[in-house]
């Protein structure tokens, strides 16, 4: 991205500047690809199952769900849950783990971060405009993707440009959509793990929040062994966390006026003025790690994420021995980019059958 201030401008044009935004992401290649790239599940376990597409468009729709109940900014909220997961790689967080640990073995001392993957595919990756790169959004979308994890200041963001004070928190709307991504994934990877068999109710139902879940959906007089159950189950954890969420956020939303997104005089070290109940917040934290042990760490899950790591090991590799290997495009960046982070932006930018298919071709054998 060139220093030509464009991604702080709005131009002429019969959107608002957040619907704009919007939809240069929606038409965006890398969105496209979130179809193809797994959430916990390898995308060619089922049809069912959630991928980074799904899980976007479900953050998208709890974060406008909740600024609309906080009279924020909807339209900014659903950006940056759209972009929010752009910049993640094929097989999940152990692809995004397995890159951090190259690069950084190869004396690229910022490793490899999706977040902040993210941040790169908006405004430097993707190319859609002759003078300079990147799909030319507004400032607060752009913060609210880099800066929507708490905390902010990490060793990768080193030497960012200072108009993203990092001793700043982002805008309301980007704390909505972090805590957007919690719900969606909580309650999907729930749904996910108990129609695959990894984890079952028995499993879930010695946990705090999951009996508050089960006590509604009793009352509506669905029993647990109905087959419905599941649905309403996961219907009343989002209902749940939703519901929390809203009725704890409401003071804190009310500080700052909806026209101004971006909460310049709030410094990071301040208390979030939105977010869960201390008892909610303390209950979904102890179920996270219920899901952690009974779930990700599941021998069939663990598996699938091995042979994923092992694709990006092998695919790293080769690319690092041969640069024929690549497309032309990316052989091109090597005299503008250093090597290794070309690399890892191409691998990145894979989907979980096309980092296979490659590393067929290359190893002449599947995984």
């Amino acid at each position: 991205m060139k220093p030509n201030e464009r991604f702080f401008s709005f131009e002429e044009d019969f959107r608002d500047p957040y619907a704009r935004d919007r939809d240069r992401v929606l038409h965006c290649s890398s969105f496209r690809r979130l179809e193809y790239k797994t959430q916990v599940f390898l995308n060619h376990e089922g049809d069912y199952f959630r991928t980074r597409l799904t899980h976007s468009l479900e953050v998208s729709q709890i974060a406008r769900t909740l600024s609309r109940m906080l009279a924020l900014n909807e339209t900014l909220a659903e950006v940056i849950a759209l972009s929010h997961d752009l910049g993640h790689t094929p097989f999940g967080h152990v692809g995004g783990d397995e890159l951090d640990k190259l690069l950084k073995a190869d004396g690229r001392s910022l490793g490899f971060e999706h977040n902040f993957q993210s941040f790169r595919v908006l405004t430097k990756l993707e190319k859609r405009y002759k003078d300079f790169d990147g799909l030319n959004l507004t400032f607060a979308t752009l913060e609210g993707v880099l800066k929507h994890s708490y905390p902010y200041k990490k060793p990768f963001l080193e030497g960012l440009d200072q108009r993203f004070d990092l001793e700043k928190h982002p805008s309301l709307e980007a704390m909505v959509v972090d805590h957007a991504d919690e719900i969606a994934y909580t309650s999907h990877d729930i749904d996910d793990g108990i129609k695959y068999g990894l984890i079952t109710f028995n499993d879930l139902l010695e946990d705090e929040l999951c009996l508050r879940v089960d006590e509604v959906v009793q009352k509506e007089g669905v029993k647990r062994d109905e087959k419905l159950y599941r649905h309403r189950f996961v219907a009343g954890l989002i209902k749940l966390l939703v519901e929390d969420f809203i009725e704890n956020s409401k003071e804190g939303a009310k500080m700052y006026r909806q026209d101004i997104p971006i909460c310049t005089a709030l410094d990071a070290q301040e208390k979030l003025p939105v977010g869960f109940s201390k008892e909610t917040a303390t209950q979904l934290k102890k179920l996270k790690k219920l899901l952690l042990k009974k779930l990700y760490k599941h021998e069939k899950i663990a598996r699938k994420m091995y042979a994923g790591k092992k694709c990006i090991q092998g695919l790293y590799s080769a690319f690092n021995d041969d640069r024929d290997l690549l497309p032309p495009h990316q052989k091109e960046l090597f005299d503008l980019r250093n090597k290794q982070r070309v690399i890892a932006d191409y691998i990145a930018a894979m989907t979980d059958r096309y980092a296979m298919k490659t590393y067929h071709e290359i190893y002449g054998f599947t995984l």
